[in-house]
């Protein structure tokens, strides 16, 4: 099964390479359901990994012309500063146990789990959605509404990456096709750049709460597998087709979210 996790960490990295985000959707279920680590480590591990792929993903893409700046201000600095106060104070906040109700209790893990597999799946359908619908909702938005919009985005971002370790591409990348009007190239290489900044923030913030579980060598052996993963995927993009790529990971993504639903469920009966 160990061997399956490692050969997995190099498709997280080449789905980055590929379409710039939707590693952090990978991650968490490997390192949950494969490597059986603690939700809420998971999250931290899963915030290194992706973040210190999209760095080495994501630079080659800006010195080859690849990265809105403007774009990646816009959206990341909002962004930043959600991921620093959602690690401060909304994730410390949360109880262990969110609900309990005569013998049923919804533990903090278990909660985290299911609200990633919801975003799970509302990304699928985001991605497998007819590109004609993104092309109405670019004609009808005018410049101001995209910037108010991207901005915005870039706050959900922002705590959805402190609360469950997600780099957040999968909803990253919509936000700059919809309203930051770039092509998907570039899109890619934007998004990149705004994870990496991102999940580095949102990783540093959480370190000192939870320095001494971190197995290094073992999250530097999986970073180090991802990271040769982005490079494939950077090739691989060069011969696919990307709205066909991103409609069919999108489709991958909904039966993981639906599996993890499942899995979530099933605990909770258990409890």
């Amino acid at each position: 099964m160990e061997a399956f996790g490692y050969l997995a960490a190099i498709a997280i990295g080449i789905t980055l390479g590929m379409i710039g985000g939707g590693g952090s959707i990978l991650t968490i279920p490997l390192l949950v359901y494969v490597f059986g680590i603690d939700p809420i480590l998971a999250t931290l591990y899963s915030l290194f990994i992706v973040g210190s792929t999209s760095w080495v993903g994501g630079i080659p893409k800006y010195t080859q012309g690849l990265v809105n700046l403007r774009t990646a201000l816009l959206f990341g600095i909002p962004s930043i500063i959600s991921v620093l106060l959602t690690r401060a104070f909304i994730a410390p906040a949360i109880p262990n146990t969110i609900l309990r109700i005569g013998n049923f209790q919804l533990e903090k893990s278990v909660f985290l789990m299911l609200l990633f597999a919801s975003l799970m799946i509302g990304a699928s359908l985001s991605m497998i959605k007819d590109k004609r619908i993104r092309r109405n909702m670019m004609r009808s938005k005018s410049a101001e509404v995209k910037t108010t919009r991207i901005m915005l985005e870039g706050v959900m971002v922002g705590i959805l990456t402190g609360l469950v370790g997600a780099g957040g591409g999968f909803l990253i990348i919509p936000a700059l096709i919809l309203f930051g009007k770039l092509p998907m190239k570039i899109a890619v290489g934007t998004s990149l750049i705004i994870i990496a900044a991102n999940s580095s923030i949102g990783f540093l913030s959480g370190l000192s709460h939870h320095a001494e579980e971190i197995d290094w060598k073992f999250l530097l052996t999986l970073t180090a597998l991802a990271i040769i993963g982005i490079f494939l995927g950077h090739r691989i993009s060069k011969k696919w087709d990307g709205e066909r790529l991103k409609k069919n990971f999108g489709r991958l993504i909904l039966v993981l979210g639906i599996t993890i639903l499942v899995l979530e469920g099933i605990k909770i009966i258990k409890m």
